[in-house]
């Protein structure tokens, strides 16, 4: 399942830090969150899933390899990608 054009538009219009920026990892975060909240309400109907699952659990990692990158290089960026997409606590 994938995001609509305007959904990732929408994403890239309010994580972007620059008018063409497609790539930095504030916006692939925000992308993958919001495909794994998509895939989160996916399962609530369709409990036995497993491929998508396997699928869900791969789009997890990535964002906290992400996440992990943006906090060791630059923490006041971390700091307000999980607050602007409140991720943790």
């Amino acid at each position: 399942m994938a995001l609509a054009i305007e959904a990732k538009r929408q994403i890239f219009s309010t994580n972007q830090r620059h008018k063409t920026d497609t790539g930095s990892p504030e916006v692939q975060i925000a992308l993958l969150s919001s495909r794994i909240a998509m895939l989160t309400e996916h399962f609530k109907t369709h409990k036995k899933d497993h491929g998508s699952r396997k699928g869900l659990l791969t789009l997890v990692a990535k964002r906290r390899r992400l996440l992990t990158y943006l906090r060791d290089t630059d923490p006041e960026r971390y700091k307000a990608v999980l607050s602007r997409l409140g991720i943790r606590r």
